[in-house]
């Protein structure tokens, strides 16, 4: 184990960089950052920072020309830290490293690094880009998509050392009913807001079970829908004037948005009010193609994955960038203790300089 992998995941690691948007009061992506633009431009890489408040790294390894270009691309804001001890205080026990985005990301983020710095005479480039707010609106790869093209892509996003050519999709609303306020002692007057969504809550539990015992897609599963918030109402003794709900409906390769808003429209009817507040396709790529049959054999594997949750991987292939899904081994996204195996960092370096010695000579 390379001491210098450990080394910069635990430099990464010991930086606070907790979404803003997530978390008000988070630190942001600015130190984490500056401390990558450094450490790339003292290893040789051009770096291009984009953004001010919540920045992205793009750090670029120059082929001698002709060659095929390969994208790396990992976040480096992370979650919060509640429930969590010493988060920014890395620590090794039993090949494992701790704290807050040792998994998710900033192992993978370490050993991307290295990769492209180790990479030997190229005719491609090899291109790293450092991203924000993946945790939340995915800015950061927004901005590198239109500005940065590649003929293929690895996002590191923690797999378990398999390769992931399909993720579901995400699309998050609110509905929201109308009541009439009135004193409690006047229900000839007041209209209950909350009573109101009571059906509809029904329905939305109704269809989250028919997509779950429904079609299936081969590497993410089925289909899925949960409520998340719900609000309403102002005070013990009044009929409730408004009643907000907050959801979240996952999708599987083939569904759309739109598909999502109609099958959300049908069950609020003339009874709520139906705003998307957020939506991402989902990924799906062909097994079959070039680079990704290049990476399942740099790696190693018999077959391909999929993983339940999203990440910008989406947001790049949409771009019409060929991208697959390989990271490392660990547990604790987004929970209160948090771990990367070690040996699987060395891997995903190893398969990614494979990758890139043959995808970009």
């Amino acid at each position: 184990m390379p001491p210098s992998l450990e080394q910069l995941t635990a430099a990464l690691v010991a930086i606070d960089s907790v979404n803003p948007a997530l978390v008000p009061g988070g630190a942001g992506e600015r130190e984490i950052a500056s401390f990558v633009a450094e450490w790339c431009e003292q290893h040789g890489l051009d770096v291009e920072m984009l953004g001010d408040e919540r920045p992205s790294i793009v750090a670029t390894k120059r082929g001698s020309g002709g060659g095929r270009s390969l994208l790396l691309n990992g976040h480096l804001d992370t979650v919060g830290v509640a429930g969590m001890e010493a988060p920014f205080e890395p620590r090794v026990t039993d090949g494992r490293l701790y704290g807050r985005g040792a998994y998710d990301m900033k192992g993978a983020l370490a050993a991307i690094l290295l990769a492209a710095t180790d990479a030997p005479p190229l005719r491609g480039d090899v291109i790293v880009t450092l991203v924000a707010d993946e945790e939340l609106a995915s800015i950061g790869t927004e901005a590198v998509v239109e500005r940065v093209h590649a003929d293929a892509a690895i996002v590191v996003e923690p797999t378990e050392l398999c390769v992931a050519i399909a993720h579901r999709g995400f699309v998050g609303f609110e509905l929201e009913t109308a009541g009439v306020a009135a004193h409690g002692s006047r229900p000839d007057l007041g209209v209950d807001a909350i009573a109101k969504m009571g059906p509809i809550l029904v329905a939305l539990a109704e269809l989250d079970g028919r997509l779950q015992s429904g079609p299936s897609h081969p590497l993410v599963g089925s289909a899925s829908l949960h409520a998340s918030l719900i609000t309403g109402g102002q005070e013990l003794s009044s009929f409730p004037a408004s009643c907000i709900l907050t959801g979240e409906r996952r999708t599987i390769p083939g569904e759309t948005v739109e598909h999502v808003a109609q099958e959300l429209r049908g069950i609020a009817g003339d009874a709520a009010a139906l705003r998307i507040i957020a939506g991402r396709d989902p990924l799906t790529v062909q097994p079959d193609h070039p680079f990704v049959e290049l990476v399942g054999r740099a790696a190693g594997v018999d077959g391909y994955a999929g993983a339940p949750f999203w990440t910008d991987a989406a947001l790049i292939a949409g771009a019409g960038i060929p991208t697959v899904l390989f990271g490392p081994a660990g547990e604790g996204a987004h929970a209160a203790v948090e771990w990367v195996e070690l040996a699987s960092l060395e891997r995903v370096r190893e398969v990614v300089l494979r990758v890139a010695a043959e995808w970009c000579a």
